[in-house]
């Protein structure tokens, strides 16, 4: 059974944010001390990075959900939850990154290439962060932000140099295995290579890869034998180099039928009609095969390709070949363009942007906000709390929702849609150039409690003074029972 994956759905699940916490400093000798309750952590996110040390996607295949670590909750006396550990995936040199529907997110090529495929939630803020002039001791805190979650499918193509395309038992593995350090599995047999094979050629002062992938047949674009596992790992590979079977006996096969069928699937799979070719006439070896050979390779180089005739088992013909393998690397390494640092372009919001969109949905004739910051508020926002409520409802205000809700033509009851929740739009607040913000979450414990306290103050002075020697109260001394009752009736 072969131990080699390249391709798997994982499914991804971020860590969620931690709800903050509400709580109100309680203290001997100050009953009501204001609010302290601590901010939630953030959610991990997962990430994916390149590791050259990992060479196939088989743990995801066996652990295909993958889920980061939650946010803690705040707490009181200003204490902050943990955030959520991050969770990073060691993933082979050129995995692609793509949604189900074929949408490619990232192509991770080169060693420590990372890429942030969910992000963590944000976490919510304890009371004492929304605390302000106005709003003195909140009775309610923001809820953490789910973390994303989304299915992810990878793909491995392999990173090569050189690709060899062939029909099943042309000797491909045999070729890599005499001209690298490679060790593929070699049979008498087809479809003995099941996984692609990687080899480190070297050729004087060049050092170039091979890639053995699995055998082609008629038929292969479109998904038959191992077709796709097989032009997936060609994708990347610079050079094409067509290995033939000239020995083979099977009815209809030849090397110039052979060449015909493998071109034929190429063009059917589509993006490589630009890569240089090379034909290798393998098994020469044998007396009928070296006439053979010997007959068509006039006919292939009227085509334009490169021949050259070889033997793995004897090594007739390798070094030529391994030569113009690395002419081609080189000749298409010094084609590419220098790649030069990208430049940071900041980009500033529009001065007409309002950070939100509002649309009608001709389902249900809903009005639909879109946008980041009130989808985010929305999904923070306790709905069990109704000073919570009244706090939503002021943010977006602020924002300009309500008033571009009046000019969109919306109407009391008409049903507004913000992210997963729906609300019956009742406008209570006043949302134009003259709005002043209410001091909804303001609690009037607070001032309670200050009068309450200076009228104390004020009563524990004069009875100290009272309590004082004649001599030392001067004039002051002459204090009524009744001054005293005017302050406790404050």
């Amino acid at each position: 059974m072969a131990t080699f994956v390249d391709r798997v759905v994982l499914h991804l699940q971020a860590g969620d944010g931690g709800h903050g916490c509400v709580s109100i400093h309680r203290e001997k000798f100050k009953p009501f001390g204001g609010p302290d309750g601590g901010n939630g952590g953030h959610g991990g996110s997962v990430s994916l990075v390149v590791d050259p040390q990992v060479t196939t996607l088989l743990d995801f295949h066996f652990r295909p959900h993958v889920k980061a670590e939650n946010g803690k909750g705040g707490a009181g006396s200003h204490r902050d939850g943990a955030n959520g550990r991050n969770l990073v995936l060691k993933v082979p040199n050129g995995t692609v990154v793509q949604t189900p529907d074929g949408t490619i997110l990232a192509d991770m090529v080169g060693a420590g290439t990372t890429f942030e495929v969910a992000r963590g939630g944000r976490g919510g803020r304890g009371n004492a962060s929304l605390a302000n002039s106005r709003r003195k001791a909140p009775g309610f805190a923001e809820l953490g932000e789910p973390g994303e979650h989304l299915d992810a499918v990878l793909e491995l193509k392999s990173v090569a140099d050189v690709g060899l395309v062939g029909f099943p038992s042309a000797g491909k593995s045999s070729l890599i295995s005499v001209i690298s350090a490679a060790k593929p599995k070699i049979a008498d047999y087809p479809f003995t290579t099941l996984v692609p094979n990687l080899g480190v050629v070297r050729v004087d002062n060049h050092t170039f890869t091979v890639a053995d992938v699995p055998g082609l047949i008629p038929g292969a674009a479109t998904g038959k034998g191992l077709g796709l596992e097989f032009l997936r790992h060609i994708e990347r590979c610079a050079v094409l180099v067509h290995v033939i079977d000239a020995a083979t006996l099977e009815p209809g096969r030849d090397p110039m039928a052979d060449i015909d069928a493998l071109e034929d699937e190429l063009s059917q799979y589509g993006g490589l009609a630009d890569r240089p070719r090379l034909v290798a006439i393998n098994k020469i070896d044998v007396p009928d095969a070296r006439d053979l050979a010997e007959i068509v390779r006039p006919d292939l180089e009227e085509r334009g390709y490169r021949v050259f005739e070889i033997s793995t088992a004897t090594r007739e013909g390798l070094r030529e070949l391994t030569y113009a393998m690395a002419q081609l690397v080189a000749e298409t390494r010094a084609a590419v363009p220098v790649v030069e640092e990208p430049r940071i372009v900041i980009r500033p919001t529009a001065v007409d942007d309002a950070g939100f969109t509002i649309e009608r949905d001709p389902a249900d004739e809903a009005y639909v906000v879109r946008g980041a910051r009130p989808e985010r508020w929305v999904r923070q926002t306790n709905f069990d709390n109704d000073e919570a409520v009244g706090f939503l409802a002021d943010r977006l205000a602020r924002l300009g929702v309500e008033e571009q809700l009046a000019k969109a033509g919306a109407q009391p009851g008409d049903l507004v849609r913000i992210g997963v929740r729906e609300f019956d739009w009742r406008p209570t607040l006043y949302a134009g150039p003259d709005y002043v913000p209410t001091t909804r979450g303001t609690d009037i414990r607070l001032e309670e409690a200050s009068k309450r306290a200076s009228a104390a103050d004020r009563l524990a002075a004069r009875k100290a003074r009272r309590q004082r020697p004649a001599d030392e109260l001067g004039t002051d001394a002459d204090v009524s029972d009744d001054d005293d009752d005017d302050d406790l009736e404050d």
